[in-house]
């Protein structure tokens, strides 16, 4: 593998990790995450950091970044943008709304309505957004950080199934391990450090790593033991719904993502084992499921059935 390439990703972790302490696994997820070219869902409780951690991820490319606060009130045109009538030409034409960016930060996107929730599910499955018989391409590279607090908190609205299935990954942030949590306080003491973060990838390089993505190398054992995973959440007497082929494809890219992150043209079992939870615990249902609340019992499960799997020589 080039130098540059190995440099490029180790510039893009390290920055990120010069903000965020103490979570190189949650920042290794988001770096996965953006050269699989996919979307990714940050839940946990408030104040741990899901809000810095997309930030610094945004701010460390030099594309475009824009950050929206969903709310109860917010309408889906104030993401997607709209036909404006414009009087002194006397006709409408299209304002892009703030998902046109190469980042868009969905800060708290489960305290609005489903209804508002829907209107980036065109955006992020095709990469583009339609408006009165017209559709507008988002520029590329395109990516969603979406941030949301557990269902058992006040005020929250459960993102449908179909949402859900669009972010590759569920990443809990957590809290900080002690001796993070004293530099947290060290260097926050005059502001915000990832305010003046500098971004180290142009949108050029994020494109041309994605691009490698493709290119690592998958062996058709590894195939068999992912889809053998698959079909392990299909056949579970626990779980009313298993994981679906757009599922499989997703774990099949993101393993490939993880691979180049860590130097290597080619996917071991670790790679797509280690992505298991994270890209398959939202995406299963378990029987006598109530939305919301399960979250560690689904995770336990999904990881119960991925050792179950019998890993490759």
């Amino acid at each position: 593998m080039p130098d540059e390439t190995l440099d490029l990703i180790a510039q893009l972790r390290a920055n990120i990790g010069r903000v965020v302490l103490g979570k190189e696994e949650a920042v290794r997820l988001c770096v996965v995450a953006l050269l699989a070219g996919e979307h990714v869902l940050l839940e946990d409780v408030p104040g741990v950091g899901k809000t810095l951690l997309g930030k610094a991820l945004a701010r460390s490319v030099s594309g475009s970044f824009h950050r929206v606060q969903f709310t109860p009130d917010l309408l889906p045109t104030d993401i997607t943008g709209g036909n404006i009538y414009h009087a002194q030409a006397g006709e409408f034409s299209f304002d892009p709304g703030p998902v046109f960016a190469n980042i868009v930060l969905a800060d708290e996107i489960n305290r609005t309505t489903p209804r508002t929730q829907s209107a980036l599910l065109e955006a992020m499955s095709e990469g583009q957004v339609s408006s009165d018989g017209q559709t507008y391409p988002l520029p590329r590279p395109f990516m969603v950080i979406a941030t949301q607090n557990p269902l058992e908190f006040e005020g929250t609205y459960p993102l449908p199934e179909s949402q859900l299935d669009r972010f590759l990954m569920r990443v809990s942030v957590g809290y900080p391990d002690r001796p993070a949590e004293l530099e947290v306080l060290r260097t926050h003491r005059e502001g915000e450090p990832v305010e003046g973060l500098a971004p180290v990838l142009a949108c050029q390089q994020v494109v041309a790593l994605q691009e490698a993505v493709r290119q690592v190398a998958v062996d058709e054992a590894i195939d068999r033991y992912l889809l053998d995973m698959v079909a392990a959440t299909r056949t579970s007497d626990e779980l009313h719904v298993g994981v679906s082929i757009r599922g499989a494809l997703a774990w099949y890219r993101a393993s490939q993502a993880a691979a180049l992150v860590e130097g290597r043209r080619y996917v071991v079992p670790d790679d797509v084992k280690s992505l298991g939870v994270p890209v398959l615990a939202h995406r299963v249902i378990p029987k006598g499921y109530q939305h919301g609340g399960q979250r560690d019992t689904v995770e336990t499960l999904v990881a119960r059935l991925i050792e179950s799997v019998v890993v490759p020589e």
